[in-house]
C-alpha cells in the first residue's frame, strides 16, 4: 500500500476540507447568535421588573412614557408609575434634592425608578423659591410671587426641572437638569396650571407658558429638555441597564 504524505497533498484538498467543517460550524453560530439578538430584548423586557415612575399622575406618565419611546426609541423593559408619599426634602440644591428623593423611593420600590422635581428659581432672590414653589404658590397666589420681586431691578428668573433615575437600592443615581430662562412677569393666560401664567420664557415670544398652545411648550420647556436628556441616556444604555437588572434579579432568585 502506497503512503502518501499530508505534505504531498494538494492544497486545494486541505482548503477543501477546512471549507467542509468551518462554513456549516460558522452557520451554527451565526445562527445561533442571530436567534439570541432577535429574542434578546423580548425576553428580557418580558422578564426585567420595569422602570417605576413615582407620581400618582397618570397623564404624567403617559406623556412620559410618549417621550421615551418618541425619536425610534425602543426600551428593553416597560415604564409603569406609583404613588409614594416620600417625606419633604429641605436644602437649596434642586439636584442634590432630587437624588436623596431618587434614592428613598427606590428603597420603597425595590427596583428601577425615576423621579421628578420641579423648580422656579428667582436670580434676585438667589434662586428662592427653588423647589419650594408649590408652597409659596399656595400661600402667596400668582400677584404675590411678582411682589416678592417689588424693590428689585431683576426679575429674570429660570424654571428648572430634574429627572432623577436609579436601578436600585444603593445604586448610584443619575440626574437629568432642564432648564428654560425667563422672567417673572404679572400673570396672563389660563390661570389653571400652576405658575404657567406668571413665567415668560425668553424663547416664547413674549408670551408665558400659559398663553402656549402644547406644542409650543413643549419645545422650549424646562420639563421636555430633561426627559429628553432622560430617553437619551435610557436609549443609550438599555443594553447595560438591562444586564445589570438581569444579573440583579438572578442574585435575588
Amino acid at each position: 500500500m502506497k503512503v502518501v504524505s499530508r505534505h504531498s497533498l494538494p492544497l486545494a484538498f486541505f482548503l477543501y476540507r477546512a471549507d467542509a467543517w468551518i462554513v456549516p460550524q460558522l452557520s451554527k453560530r451565526i445562527a445561533i447568535s442571530s436567534r439570541f439578538l432577535t429574542s434578546f430584548y423580548g425576553s428580557m423586557s418580558s422578564e426585567l421588573p420595569a422602570l417605576t415612575f413615582v407620581t400618582g399622575n397618570k397623564k404624567k406618565l403617559e406623556e412620559v412614557k410618549h417621550i421615551l419611546s418618541s425619536n425610534g426609541n425602543k426600551l428593553p423593559f416597560d415604564v409603569t408609575n406609583q404613588k409614594i408619599d416620600l417625606p419633604e426634602l429641605q436644602g437649596d440644591d434642586p439636584v442634590e434634592i432630587a437624588k436623596e428623593k431618587c434614592k428613598l423611593a427606590a428603597e420603597q420600590v425595590q427596583g428601577p425608578c425615576f423621579t421628578e422635581d420641579t423648580s422656579l428659581c428667582f436670580y434676585a432672590l438667589n434662586g428662592l423659591p427653588g423647589p419650594y414653589i408649590k408652597w409659596f404658590l399656595e400661600k402667596c397666589g400668582h400677584d404675590g410671587l411678582n411682589k416678592m420681586l417689588v424693590g428689585f431691578n431683576d426679575n429674570s428668573a429660570y424654571a428648572q426641572t430634574v429627572f432623577a433615575f436609579t436601578i436600585g437600592p444603593g445604586h448610584p443615581v443619575e440626574v437629568f437638569d432642564g432648564r428654560t430662562e425667563g422672567k417673572i412677569v404679572p400673570p396672563r393666560g389660563s390661570l389653571d396650571f400652576g405658575w404657567d401664567p406668571v413665567f415668560e420664557p425668553l424663547e416664547g415670544n413674549g408670551k408665558t407658558y400659559a398663553e402656549m398652545n402644547k406644542d409650543e411648550k413643549k419645545a422650549i420647556s424646562h420639563r421636555s429638555r430633561s426627559l429628553a436628556k432622560l430617553s437619551a441616556y435610557l436609549s443609550e444604555n438599555a443594553e447595560s441597564i438591562a444586564q445589570d437588572l438581569s444579573t440583579k434579579k438572578a442574585r435575588s432568585s
